[in-house]
C-alpha cells in the first residue's frame, strides 16, 4: 500500500521520472533498505530472541519492535518532509543545542543507561533514546546553516573555523565521555566535509586533517581499551576466543556464504556465535546468508544513495540554495562515511567502532534519524524541481 501511493505521487515511469516532484533513484534505494533491513534484523535476531529471558522467548521480539521504529520513522519523515528547508535553517542551531543538551543528560548517572561500559542512552519508558544518533542530523544542519553564514569568512582561521572547532570540541568531549568514538569520528567529519565544500580554505583544511590524525592517534594511543580494539583488528585470530572473538566469527560468516550465500534464514553464526548480529555486524548475516551477491546489492544501493545526495546537493547550489544544497552533501557524508565504516569493520578492514549499518540495523533512534534524513533530503530534490518549473518552493 505505502508502496503503490508513493509511485502516484512519484511517478513509476521514465517520462514520469522527468517531471515527478522527487527523483525516483532517491526514493527507492533508501526505500530498499529499509525493507531489506527489517527482514535481515529479524533473520539475524530470531535465534536471540528465543533463547533469552529478557525477551521473553518470542521469536519476533526485535522484529515487532524494529518494525514500530521504522513505522515511527516513516511517520516522522511525512510530516518532516512537509517542513520547508529555510525551517530548517532557521531551527539549526536550537536543534543543535537541544542535541548538546541531550548529550549533557545522557551523561548524569540517575538518567542515562549503561550497557556494555557504555552511557549512550536516555530511558523513556518502554524505548531508549540515544541522543548521538540525532546528534548526527543536528551536526549536518548546523554545519550547513554554519558555513551558509559564515561564506564570506571561509578564508579566516579565526572567524571561520575556530568557532565551529570549538563546538566540535564541545561535542566531542561529550561523545567520548559516553563513550561512543564512532559517533565522534562521524560527527566531526560531517563538520569538515561540510565546511571543505563550503570553500574552507584548502591550505588551511589540509593542516586540519594533519591534526585531526594527530589527535586520533593520540586518542587511540592513550586508551587501552581503544588500542587494544586495534591490535586485536590487526590479527584477530591470534585472540580468536579473546579480543578478536566478534571479528573472526563475522570473517567466518563472510567465508560461508561464498557467491550467493547459504540461503536467507539458514545463518550459523547467528546462533549465539556472532555478537550484536542484528545490530553492528548485520552486514556478516547478509554475507552469510546472501553472499557476495547480497554484500554487492547492499553496498550498490548505499552507493547509489550517496550518489544521489551529492547531485541533488550540486543542484541546489546552482540553484543558489547554498544551505539545502550542503545539507543534501552532508547528509550524504553522514549515510557514506558511516556505512563505509560498519561495512570495514565486518569485513576486517577496520577496528571496530560500534556503528550501525545505516537504515538497515536494528536501533530505534537511529532508524527514526536514518529516516528524518532521507526526508529532508527528498524535501531538498522537491524544492529544486520546483523551482527549475518556475514554482515557488
Amino acid at each position: 500500500m505505502i508502496a503503490a501511493s508513493l509511485t502516484r505521487r512519484f511517478g513509476n515511469s521514465a517520462a514520469g521520472a522527468a517531471t515527478a516532484e522527487i527523483d525516483p533513484l532517491l526514493l527507492w534505494p533508501p526505500v530498499a533498505l529499509l525493507l531489506t533491513g527489517l527482514v535481515m534484523v529479524y533473520s539475524a535476531s530470531i535465534a536471540t530472541a528465543e533463547g533469552s529471558a529478557f525477551t521473553g522467548h518470542q521469536p519476533a521480539y526485535f522484529l515487532v519492535r524494529h518494525a514500530v521504529y521504522l513505522t515511527v520513522g516513516l511517520v516522522a519523515a511525512l510530516i518532516a518532509f512537509q517542513v520547508p528547508l529555510r525551517f530548517w535553517q532557521r531551527s539549526a542551531p536550537w536543534l543543535f543545542l537541544a542535541g548538546v543538551v541531550l548529550l549533557v543528560v545522557v551523561l548524569l548517572p540517575v538518567i542515562g543507561r549503561s550497557v556494555n561500559g557504555a552511557q549512550r542512552w536516555i530511558g523513556l519508558g518502554p524505548i531508549n533514546l540515544q541522543p548521538s544518533e540525532l546528534m548526527k542530523l543536528f551536526a549536518v544542519l548546523y554545519a550547513a546553516d554554519y558555513t551558509t553564514r559564515k561564506l564570506a569568512e571561509m578564508d579566516s582561521f579565526r572567524r571561520g573555523f575556530v568557532p565551529m572547532a570549538a563546538v566540535m570540541v564541545l561535542v566531542g568531549g561529550l561523545l567520548l565521555r559516553e563513550p561512543d568514538f564512532g559517533a565522534f569520528v562521524v560527527i566531526v567529519s560531517i563538520a569538515m566535509g561540510v565546511l571543505f565544500l563550503g570553500g574552507i580554505n584548502g591550505r588551511l583544511f589540509a593542516v586540519l586533517i594533519g591534526v585531526m590524525v594527530v589527535a586520533f592517534v593520540a586518542l587511540i594511543w592513550s586508551s587501552p581499551y581503544r588500542l587494544e580494539r586495534i591490535t586485536s583488528y590487526m590479527d584477530p585470530w591470534q585472540n580468536a576466543f579473546g579480543k578478536g572473538y566478534q571479528l573472526s566469527h563475522a570473517l567466518i560468516a563472510f567465508g560461508r556464504g561464498e557467491w550467493f550465500g547459504v540461503g536467507l534464514g539458514a545463518s550459523v553464526e547467528k546462533l549465539f556465535y556472532l555478537p550484536e548480529a542484528h545490530t553492528d555486524f548485520l552486514l556478516a548475516v547478509i554475507a552469510e546468508e546472501l553472499g557476495f551477491a547480497g554484500v554487492v546489492a547492499v553496498v550498490g544501493l548505499f552507493a547509489l544513495l550517496v550518489q544521489r545526495c551529492f547531485a541533488v546537493g550540486r543542484q541546489a547550489l546552482r540553484l543558489d540554495r547554498v544551505f539545502s544544497g550542503l545539507v543534501a552533501q552532508g547528509i550524504g557524508i553522514w549515510f557514506g562515511l558511516q556505512s563505509f565504516i560498519n561495512m570495514g569493520v565486518n569485513m576486517g578492514l577496520l577496528p571496530t567502532k560500534g556503528l550501525t549499518l545505516p537504515l538497515m540495523s536494528f536501533g530505534g533512534s537511529g532508524i527514526v534519524a536514518n529516516c528524518l534524513a532521507i526526508a529532508v533530503l527528498l524535501r531538498v530534490d522537491y524544492e529544486n524541481r520546483r523551482l527549475m518549473r518556475g514554482l515557488p518552493a
